[in-house]
C-alpha cells in the first residue's frame, strides 16, 4: 500500500471520531427520533450520504457531483432535522429557509461551473486511489456537519424561543454575506465569459475591494445563522458555535484564500499591475 494510502486510511477513523464528538455535544437537551437523539442522527446522515455518493463516483471516477453532493446533503440534513422535530418554532423555520437558499444557490452554481470546465484539478491526484478518494467524500460529511452545527442545534434543541432580535440581527447579517456572495461570483462569472479578458485576472466590482470578496460573503452569512441559534444553545449545545470558526478558518487558513493566493501568484507574479493589484486590496475584508 502506498504512504498516501496508509494515511488515508489512518485519517479516517479519525475524521469519524471528530465527528461523533460533535454529535454528542450537539445532541445535549435535544430532541430524540427513533430513540437516538436528533442531532446525532442529522451528524449520521450526513456522512451516510457521501459515502453512498462514493460509490459511483469511484466506478465512474468522477468528481463532478461533488459540491453538488455537498450542497443537497445541507438541504436532506435541515430538513429531516427540521420535520423530525416536529416543525419547531418560527426560528427553525427561518433557518430551514436561510440553509436552503443558500444551498441551491451555491449548489447549482457550483455544478455548472464544474460541468463547464469539465473536471475539477484538486481530484486529479486521488480519483485513482480508493481510500484518498473516500476520505475526501467522509471529510464532506464532517465538513456538513462543522458548517451546519449551529443550525442543527437551533432546530432539534429542546429550547424554541419565537423570533427575537437576535434572529432580525442574524438575519440581516446573512442577508449582507450571501448578497456579496451571489454578486461577487456572478461577476467573476461574466469577467470570465468575456473572451477579452482572457489570462487576466479581475480587479472590478467587488474584486476592486477585496481579492477574495466571495469568501468574505460565505463567512459573514454562517455568523449570521450562528448568531440566530444563539438563544437556543445549552450546556455543551455551545460547541456548535465552531460553525462560523470553522468556516472562517477552512477558507482562510487551508483550501480558501491560501490555494487561489497561490495559483494567482504563480500565475500573475511579477506583473506590475497584479503586484499594485495585491499592494492596495485586502485580502478578505472589503476596502471600504
Amino acid at each position: 500500500m502506498k504512504k498516501t494510502d496508509r494515511n488515508a486510511l489512518i485519517a479516517l477513523p479519525i475524521v469519524l471520531a471528530i465527528g461523533v464528538l460533535v454529535a454528542l455535544a450537539g445532541s445535549q437537551e435535544g430532541t430524540s427520533v427513533l430513540g437516538l437523539p436528533l442531532f446525532a442522527f442529522t451528524v449520521a446522515l450526513a456522512f451516510v450520504i457521501q459515502w453512498v455518493a462514493f460509490i459511483p463516483a469511484y466506478l465512474l471516477q468522477t468528481e463532478k457531483f461533488y459540491d453538488l453532493t455537498g450542497s443537497l446533503t445541507y438541504i436532506t440534513v435541515i430538513t429531516f432535522a427540521f420535520i423530525s422535530s416536529g416543525g419547531g418554532g418560527s426560528r427553525s423555520g427561518l433557518l430551514l429557509a436561510m440553509v436552503i437558499i443558500w444551498a441551491v444557490r451555491l449548489g447549482s452554481f457550483l455544478f455548472l461551473r464544474i460541468k463547464k470546465a469539465g473536471k475539477d484539478d484538486r481530484f486529479d491526484a486521488i480519483k485513482p486511489s480508493f481510500f484518498r478518494f473516500l476520505n475526501a467524500w467522509t471529510i464532506q460529511g464532517l465538513w456538513v456537519t462543522f458548517t451546519l452545527a449551529a443550525a442543527l442545534v437551533a432546530v432539534t434543541g429542546s429550547r424554541q424561543p419565537d423570533l427575537d432580535l437576535f434572529a432580525i440581527a442574524g438575519f440581516l447579517i446573512w442577508l449582507l454575506g450571501i448578497t456579496i456572495e451571489v454578486a461577487a461570483d456572478a461577476q467573476k462569472s461574466r469577467f470570465n465569459a468575456d473572451p477579452a479578458n482572457k489570462g487576466k485576472f479581475i480587479q472590478t466590482g467587488l474584486w476592486s475591494r477585496s481579492r477574495h470578496p466571495n469568501y468574505f460573503g460565505e463567512i459573514t452569512l454562517w455568523i449570521g445563522v450562528a448568531v440566530i441559534a444563539l438563544p437556543t444553545l445549552q450546556g455543551w449545545q455551545w460547541a456548535a458555535m465552531i460553525s462560523p470558526v470553522f468556516v472562517t478558518l477552512l477558507l482562510t487558513r487551508v483550501s480558501g484564500v491560501p490555494m487561489l493566493e497561490k495559483k494567482a501568484d504563480t500565475k500573475w507574479g511579477g506583473q506590475a499591475d497584479y503586484e499594485e493589484y495585491k499592494k492596495n486590496t485586502p485580502v478578505l475584508i472589503p476596502r471600504l
